[in-house]
Order: C-alpha cells, then sequence, then structure tokens
C-alpha cells in the first residue's frame, strides 16, 4: 500500500509538472507574430555627477515577425525578423526557451562565456531564456518561472549580457550589460522591459557606470503585413539550421568560449550573410556551405579574453 501511494503521489506531481510546462509553452507562444515595435531607452542615473550621458531618451521603430522554428513541451525556439519593406528582411536575433535547463552558458565579461552548472533548485520548475546574436552567437541566458497573478502574466531575471548591438560599435567606457529583464503579456501584445545596469568589470570587480531604463513594445498587427518575412524565412530557414548546427557543435567542446567581435574590421553577421548570399544563388553546394560556415566561425573563436582598453 505504501508502494502504491508513493507511486501516485509521484505520477500526480508528474502530470502538474506537464501540464505547467504545456501551459507555459502557451505563454511562449504568444510571443510569435507580425507586430509594430517601439523600441525605446534612456540612461537615467550615473554615480560619477562628471558622467556624460549617452542618451536622456532614445526611440525606435520597427515591423517584427516572430516566427516557431522548434516547438516541444520541453524547447521552444523563436527567430525573430526585421521587415524593412516587400523587399528587404534582415534576420534578427534568435531566442530558445528551454525546460528545467541544468547547465548555462554565462557571460563574464570581454565578450567571454563559461559554462556553469545549476543547483536543482534554480532550474526546477522554471525556463531559461537563451538569446542569441544575429549570427547564432550567444548573447545571454537568464532563469525564472513563468507566474500568471492578478490578470498579468510575465517572466523575470537578471544576468549579465555583451554591450547591446545600439553600442557595441559606439563604446568602451563599460564591457558588462547586466540586464533585467522582464516580459510581460499584453492584451494587444507583448512588452519587454528592461532595467539595466551599465557596468566594468575588472579582475571579477565590478563598477557601476550608468543605469538604463528600456521599454520594447511589441503590438500585434495582421499577419498579412509580415508576409515577406515568411517568404524569406521558408526560403533560407535551411541554411541558418546549418549554421546553429555548427554553432552547437563549437560550444559542446568549449567549457569556455572567448568570440572575437570582429576579423579584418568585420562582424560575423556579415561573413555569413554572405555565405547565405552564395549558397541561396547556388554558387556553391551544400558541402561546400557547411565547410564555409565552420572555418568562419572558428575563425572568430578567440585564444584569450579580449582586453577592454580606452579607459
Amino acid at each position: 500500500m505504501k508502494i502504491l501511494s508513493t507511486l501516485i503521489v509521484f505520477f500526480g506531481s508528474f502530470q502538474i509538472l506537464q501540464a505547467q510546462s504545456k501551459e507555459d509553452v502557451k505563454r511562449i507562444e504568444l510571443l510569435c507574430g507580425c507586430f509594430d515595435v517601439e523600441f525605446k531607452y534612456a540612461e537615467t542615473f550615473a554615480p560619477d555627477e562628471e558622467y556624460e550621458y549617452h542618451n536622456r531618451e532614445r526611440i525606435n521603430w520597427a515591423r517584427e515577425i516572430v516566427i516557431p522554428i522548434e516547438k516541444s513541451n520541453k524547447k521552444i525556439s523563436l527567430q525573430h525578423l526585421l521587415v524593412m519593406d516587400d523587399t528587404v528582411i534582415i534576420k534578427h536575433w534568435r531566442e530558445d526557451w528551454s525546460y528545467e535547463n541544468p547547465e548555462l552558458l554565462m557571460y563574464d565579461g570581454d565578450y567571454s562565456w563559461k559554462k556553469v552548472k545549476v543547483e536543482p533548485a534554480q532550474y526546477k520548475k522554471k525556463w531559461t531564456q537563451t538569446v542569441w546574436e544575429v549570427s547564432d552567437a550567444p548573447r545571454y541566458q537568464g532563469v525564472s518561472e513563468w507566474v500568471s497573478t492578478d490578470g498579468k502574466t510575465f517572466w523575470m531575471n537578471t544576468t549579465d549580457a555583451p554591450l547591446p548591438r545600439r553600442e557595441y560599435t559606439k563604446r568602451k567606457d563599460y564591457n558588462v550589460l547586466k540586464r533585467r529583464n522582464l516580459i510581460y503579456i499584453t492584451p494587444d501584445g507583448w512588452v519587454h522591459e528592461q532595467d539595466n545596469q551599465k557596468v566594468i568589470r575588472r579582475n571579477g570587480v565590478d563598477t557601476l557606470l550608468a543605469e538604463e531604463k528600456g521599454m520594447n513594445t511589441y503590438k500585434r498587427v495582421d499577419d498579412s503585413k509580415c508576409l515577406q518575412g515568411k517568404l524569406y524565412w521558408e526560403k533560407n530557414k535551411e541554411y541558418w539550421s546549418n549554421v546553429r548546427n555548427a554553432w552547437d557543435k563549437l560550444l559542446s567542446a568549449y567549457p569556455v568560449i572567448n568570440i572575437k567581435p570582429q576579423v579584418d574590421g568585420k562582424p560575423l553577421h556579415e561573413y555569413l550573410s554572405e555565405i547565405e548570399d552564395q549558397y541561396a544563388s547556388k554558387q556553391i553546394t551544400l558541402a561546400e556551405t557547411n565547410q564555409k560556415i565552420q572555418e568562419t566561425l572558428q575563425h572568430f573563436i578567440a585564444d584569450r579574453k579580449i582586453e577592454l582598453s580606452n579607459r
């Protein structure tokens, strides 16, 4: 009887976890669709009274489609594409959501990431959001629960990340963005709210340079407005699947990975876009494409951490 009671409790708990996982997948799926997006940032505070604020308010707009490219009760992967017009589509960032992930790739500053084992209490019943660059290189990971309370549904986490795309080519006065990410669902879309700290990290010691507020608002519009984005992805999804596979093999081989921001004055995504065009126009075969992808990624792996300069 005792064994039977234990089994009943075990299977009951398992079913609850399965149901919770499925419910969370539905929440994550609400991030998909065609959206008009407002990106809004402002530096709000600096401990140094003589600090020169880089922006008091910066606003950009875009149309973006978020496409699910992999889905299960344990993982869902979403590809973001910018729809500039009927002819110009730009591959944007990607986010992977994985359930009860026991290992994280944590950002350590100066374009260096290290693998960290996570205690069960830190990942049980929780989802890891992994954000990837336009090139599918790593950016940051964070772990938290999806929560629904008082009519609100949200996910919140604080984690370290490299400089954002809007600043990494312009600034060298800090090397870690400590991101507090709050994602919450709204009646007409979703919002990515941020409270960020721009940090100088030297020899394991952090010094705050400035704080920043971010508000990225995704307002759902009719899917027809993103049709060209869907067509682009159907045409090019095989190529980017090969890029992701190459990254998976590379990341699995390194406990610590250091990535060069540029090679010969060009960022990684420009090299990968050139290979994409060659493959799409049938200038090179699939085998040649995969070889070029692997060689290009390897060129961007650094032997040591990149030193922060011009402080």
